[in-house]
């Protein structure tokens, strides 16, 4: 998840130079693509995947090339620490076969960096992106898209893959928000296509994965390490670094909504593309007036079709999930039950498993977007299987942006020492 207190200064100047999301966002974003791909192009990738197995390559098409000093400019953009830039990037989006949340065939985007420089293989990172609910907002799409972590990790000399999800950036259809298993099948496909593009580029990768990702990427980040530990597709997990991730939805991230640790409008947000996307797969309701209270029961479906800007979906949505919800939908919310139990349940438990990879968790006291106590239970499923996973605490004052800020570049170096050796 990305959305921040959007009353502060830095965040309204992101939006007018379209750096980063967007108002209450902290998308880690913003480097504007000077190739997209056409219409009939996403046509005809969306008409080639029913003949394409998973993680097979469709397209690719050349976006950035940086050097070293435009890389460490634009990181100064967000005030990214550039210790670690080593070489500059080149930047693709990559079209590739996946499946719906179905299992039906699709396509999906992603951006794929290689740096300029360094090993003759390098290893993979997979960086999976915070909330977005405009398709050019995703890593592979247009100006304001999420590409300042993919370039910070390239540039200290590994490739990186970093998907857009499914229905954002080019891919067809909807986003379905906040699905974890679709999430993954969508991360592990780009991990194999990335694979397969840096071969064809002259730059073919190892075969092991280092997995990153801020909000709901790092949520998906932990997923993906579960399925990537399983020693599929011939890939190796060496380490997880999840930053600020929704980890314990059922225990920490919709209480908070509710007692007031998720600041009202980032809830009413993250409640509206949440419960529209999930009854999309689920029968929650039937009719949107049975969760959402007049004159937004009407509006709010439409507005996360991926057309629209977070700061106007903010704009008409209310201050407070009470005057977003019917009361029962509020008391729901509370106390979930049924169909919403059910759909929370799903995608949660993302830390209950044993990895054998090193973990570390990033968090900010200040966070109220992704309260820290999501971490920290994270940290205790994590325990119980016997893995001890550090969590760096980014002090009282880190709000979920400053958390990303100082949490990214602590990442890079943590994977680092793990290549050379010096960290378990």
């Amino acid at each position: 998840m990305t959305i921040t207190q959007h009353s502060k200064q830095h965040r309204r100047q992101w939006l007018r130079r379209g750096a980063a999301a967007v108002a209450l966002a902290a998308v880690l974003g913003g480097i504007a693509a000077p190739a997209a791909l056409a219409a009939p192009a996403a046509r005809a990738a969306a008409s080639a995947a029913p003949a394409a197995a998973r993680g097979d390559l469709v397209s690719v098409v050349p976006l950035d090339t940086l050097d070293r000093d435009q890389v460490v400019a634009e990181l100064a953009v967000l005030g990214i620490d550039p210790a670690t830039v080593r070489y500059g990037v080149r930047a693709y989006r990559l079209t590739y076969a996946t499946v719906d949340p179905g299992g039906r065939p699709t396509t999906a985007t992603g951006l794929l960096v290689l740096p300029r420089g360094g090993p003759h293989r390098p290893d993979l990172v997979s960086d999976t992106h915070g909330t977005v609910a405009t398709r050019d907002d995703a890593p592979s799409g247009g100006a304001g898209s999420n590409r300042l972590t993919p370039y910070l990790h390239a540039s200290a000399g590994r490739a990186v893959a970093a998907p857009d999800y499914l229905g954002l950036g080019s891919g067809p259809g909807s986003h379905p928000y906040m699905d974890t298993r679709s999430s993954v099948t969508a991360s592990v496909d780009m991990l194999k296509a990335a694979r397969t593009a840096a071969d064809r580029l002259g730059r073919p990768v190892s075969r092991d994965v280092y997995a990153t990702g801020f909000s709901q990427g790092g949520q998906v980040a932990m997923a993906l390490g579960r399925e990537l530990s399983r020693g599929r597709d011939g890939l190796r997990l060496r380490a997880l670094a999840p930053m600020a991730g929704p980890h314990d939805l059922l225990g920490t991230e919709f209480p908070g909504i509710t007692d007031g640790r998720v600041d009202p409008r980032v809830g009413v947000f993250y409640l509206s593309y949440f419960l529209t996307a999930q009854n999309r797969l689920h029968p929650l309701y039937g009719d949107p007036a049975e969760v959402f209270r007049a004159p937004y029961a009407q509006a709010v479906e439409g507005l996360f079709d991926g057309s629209h800007q977070v700061q106007d979906i903010v704009a008409a949505l209310p201050a407070t999930p009470q005057e977003l919800l019917t009361p029962q939908w509020v008391e729901n919310v509370r106390s979930p039950r049924g169909a919403l139990l059910e759909v929370i349940r799903a995608n949660d438990g993302v830390c209950d498993w044993k990895p054998a990879a090193p973990v570390r968790l990033y968090a900010g006291g200040a966070d109220t977007d992704v309260p820290a106590a999501n971490s920290r239970a994270c940290a205790a499923d994590l325990a119980r299987h016997g893995v001890r996973a550090k969590v760096v605490d980014q002090g009282p004052d880190a709000d979920h942006t400053a958390t990303a800020v100082r949490s990214a570049p602590q990442v890079v170096r943590w994977f680092d020492s793990i290549r050379q050796g010096r960290s378990s």
